[in-house]
C-alpha cells in the first residue's frame, strides 16, 4: 500500500502529475461525452472555473507556473491501448460495448484543447472554449488540479513526522465512519469523490478502504481509472450540463420549456435499466415533475443532488403513484453534501419505500475538517460550469437558489418559463 505521507513530502518534486490519464475521470462524463458526439458534436461551448468559497483566495495559495505545468501536462495525455481496451471491451452496467466505435476512434485520438487563465481578485479565472465534445472533458481534471494544488499549498510546510500523523488521522476517521456504515442494512453506496478530492492517492486509499471495509455494500467508483485498475465497478449516469446546453440552444420559450425532456429522449436512444436515472433539478425539480412525460415514469429511478433530500424524495414517490408506478421498485440515488449522519438518516426514512442508493463525494474523498491549524484543509466549493453555448448564456436554477447561475435577466425568464416559485436557499456545503 502507497505511503501516502512520504510521497506528500516528496511533492517538492518539480513535477510529480495529479491527473496521470485521461480516463482519471467520471464516468457519466464519457458517458455524457459519447451522447454530445452523437448529437450535439459541432455546438461550442464555453466552461469556466466558479469558486462559491470566495473566502478561499485561490491565486494566493497557488503559484501560477505549477498550476500551468499540471494543466500542459493533462493537454500532452491520450488513452492508453490498455485503457482503450477497457473501455472498449468491458461491460458496464450490464452491457458490453457501451461506446461505440466511432466515438471511441474519436476518443483516441482526442487531446485536450488549450485554456486561458489569469488572475483577478485573488482567484484564477480558468477557461475552456471549443466543441462541446472535447470542452466538456476539461471540468473534471481542471477540478481536481485546483483541489490537490490547494491542498499541497497547505501541507508544504509540514515536516514528516506531521504528515505522517495527519493522513493517520485522516484515515481512522474514515474507517470509524465505514464502521457506523456497516451497521446500515441494505446499503447500496459508491464513491462520487473525483473532483473535489484532496488527492488522486488519497481517493485511491478511500475506495480501497471502502472496498474492504464495506463489502458488498460498496457497489463501485464514478472514477474510471482507479475502476479499472482496482477491478471495481465504474458508476455514473447523467449531469445538469446536458440540460443546460441544451436548454441555452433552445430558439423561444416553448422550445426552451421542453429542453430537459429532449436530453432525456436523446438518453433513452442509447440507454436502459439502471442507466435511465432521472436528474430532476436543474431547472426546478418540482415543475420538471409535473411536466414530465407519461414514459418517463418508468425509468429506473431519480438523482437528488440539490435542495431538501427528504423532500425530493418524497416528491418523486409522490410522483410514481400519480403515474400508476410502484415506488418500491424505483432506486432513489442521494448525492449532495452526504456524510454518514445523513445517509443513516435517509436510509432509515426510505428503505422499504424506494431502493435508497447513495452516491458519497467530498466528504469521503476529502474530509480532514478539524485536523489541521485553522481547519485549512476544510473542504470547499468549487465547480467547472459550461457557462455559455453557441454564444448564448447557460443557466441553473436548481432546487437551492444559492447554486443558481446565469445572468439575472435570464434566471428570471427560466424561472417564468420553469414555474419556479418560492425555494428554500440552503448553505452550499460543497
Amino acid at each position: 500500500m502507497v505511503d501516502i505521507a512520504t510521497r506528500v513530502w516528496n511533492h517538492k518534486w518539480k513535477i510529480d502529475p495529479i491527473v496521470r490519464s485521461l480516463i482519471d475521470t467520471d464516468f457519466y462524463k464519457l458517458l455524457m461525452c459519447q451522447s454530445v458526439f452523437r448529437n450535439k458534436r459541432d455546438t461550442q461551448v464555453k466552461f469556466s472555473l466558479i469558486n462559491r468559497s470566495t473566502d478561499i483566495k485561490l491565486a494566493e495559495l497557488i503559484d501560477e507556473g505549477e498550476l500551468r505545468e499540471q494543466l500542459d501536462y493533462i493537454r500532452s495525455l491520450s488513452l492508453t491501448r490498455g485503457e482503450s481496451t477497457w473501455l472498449r471491451g468491458n461491460t458496464f452496467y450490464g452491457k458490453r460495448q457501451m461506446f461505440r466505435s466511432d466515438f471511441m476512434e474519436w476518443f483516441e485520438q482526442l487531446r485536450l484543447p488549450d485554456y486561458h487563465l489569469e488572475k483577478r481578485d485573488g482567484q484564477f479565472e480558468l477557461t475552456f472554449e471549443g466543441s462541446w465534445p472535447e470542452v466538456m472533458m476539461w471540468e473534471i481534471p481542471a477540478l481536481a488540479v485546483l483541489m490537490e494544488l490547494r491542498s499541497r499549498a497547505v501541507l508544504r510546510d509540514m515536516g514528516r513526522f506531521e504528515l505522517q500523523v495527519l493522513y493517520a488521522r485522516g484515515m481512522t476517521k474514515l474507517w470509524e465512519k465505514i464502521e457506523r456504515l456497516r451497521q446500515v442494512d441494505g446499503l447500496r453506496i459508491a464513491d462520487f469523490g473525483t473532483r473535489r478530492r484532496h488527492s488522486f492517492l488519497w481517493q485511491d486509499w478511500c475506495v480501497q478502504a471502502m472496498t474492504e471495509g464495506l463489502g458488498e455494500k460498496f457497489v463501485g467508483t464514478s472514477n474510471c481509472l482507479i475502476a479499472k485498475n482496482r477491478d471495481l465497478e465504474a458508476i455514473g449516469t447523467n449531469a445538469h450540463e446536458l440540460p443546460m446546453v441544451y436548454a441555452a440552444l433552445a430558439e423561444d420559450d416553448a422550445e426552451l420549456a421542453q429542453s430537459p425532456y429532449q436530453v432525456l429522449a436523446d438518453w433513452h436512444e442509447e440507454h436502459e435499466g439502471n442507466l435511465r436515472i432521472i436528474l430532476p433539478d436543474t431547472f426546478g425539480t418540482k415543475g420538471f415533475l409535473k411536466r414530465a412525460p407519461d414514459w418517463l415514469a418508468g425509468w429506473t429511478g431519480i438523482r437528488i443532488d440539490s435542495g431538501e433530500p427528504a423532500a425530493g424524495a418524497e416528491a418523486a414517490i409522490e410522483w410514481w403513484h400519480s403515474r400508476g408506478e410502484d415506488p418500491t421498485q424505483k432506486m432513489v440515488i442521494f448525492s449532495d453534501g452526504l456524510d454518514v449522519d445523513k445517509i443513516e438518516d435517509l436510509h432509515q426514512q426510505f428503505a422499504g419505500r424506494v431502493r435508497p442508493s447513495f452516491g458519497w463525494g467530498t466528504l469521503l474523498t476529502n474530509d480532514f475538517r478539524g485536523l489541521t491549524p485553522g481547519d485549512a484543509l476544510s473542504p470547499f466549493s468549487l465547480v467547472c460550469k459550461a457557462v455559455a453555448a453557441d454564444g448564448k448564456a447557460t443557466v441553473k436554477l436548481s432546487d437551492n437558489p444559492n447554486k443558481a447561475m446565469g445572468p439575472t435577466s435570464e434566471i428570471e425568464r427560466y424561472k417564468r418559463v420553469f414555474d419556479v416559485g418560492q425555494q428554500q436557499a440552503m448553505d452550499v456545503v460543497v
